[in-house]
């Protein structure tokens, strides 16, 4: 980059100088010279400058896709007991959706975590959906709630419409945070850090509708 005080008036300076102790030779092809070089500095910071704001672009579109809420997707649920609920009627609640299947080592795993969480919030508003993946046998989903008897809602997804609408859940387990406003404000794949989803969660409890 070139120094601040080789501006125009310093060039002329130089030129001045060079005439008063008379060696006046080349002086042309120096000025030359250095505005070229001033030229090619002003494009290398326009270039830079371009790639910074690329950089900068790349990084808030990032953060827009980490922590922009959007809407729950319009879903109905079928509890094991035939009941419906939909999202809309979910609203007012702090929601926590959780796709998962019994044959999931990590679902297992952390069902009695998942169980502690909703019986220490159920109070305060907590909802929560379990809901089994399509390749989940009825039999199998149906026995294991039975026997580890799961407190909050457990639903089939026969034909695989809820984990469409979901945006295509494939991977298990898969966890879906919805504030009382019916937003989508954090997915977790995989096991959850359980502290970090309580204190998530008790921050949207406090939230108004």
């Amino acid at each position: 980059m070139i120094s601040p005080h080789y501006t125009v008036f310093g060039v002329f300076d130089v030129y001045r100088r060079t005439r008063q102790a008379g060696i006046e030779k080349n002086v042309s092809a120096f000025i030359g010279g250095y505005f070229i070089l001033l030229w090619r500095s002003k494009q290398r910071m326009k270039k830079l400058a371009i790639v910074i704001l690329a950089v900068a672009a790349a990084g808030i579109a990032l953060f827009a896709a980490l922590f922009h809420e959007t809407s729950a997707p319009q879903a109905t649920f079928v509890s094991l007991s035939g009941e419906q609920i939909t999202t809309q009627s979910l609203r007012g609640k702090v929601v926590v959706v959780n796709f998962w299947a019994t044959d999931c080592a990590i679902c297992i795993k952390e069902m009695p975590e998942l169980v502690r969480t909703y019986n220490k919030y159920h109070a305060q508003g907590l909802g929560f959906v379990a809901v089994a993946m399509q390749h989940d046998p009825p039999n199998y989903v149906i026995n294991y709630a039975e026997k580890n008897a799961l407190p909050f809602t457990v639903a089939l997804d026969p034909v695989g419409a809820l984990a469409q609408a979901f945006g295509g859940v494939r991977a298990t387990p898969t966890a879906f945070v919805i504030d009382r406003r019916g937003n989508i404000v954090r997915k977790i794949v995989g096991e959850p850090d359980f502290a970090r989803l309580h204190e998530l969660i008790e921050a949207k409890l406090k939230e108004a509708v």
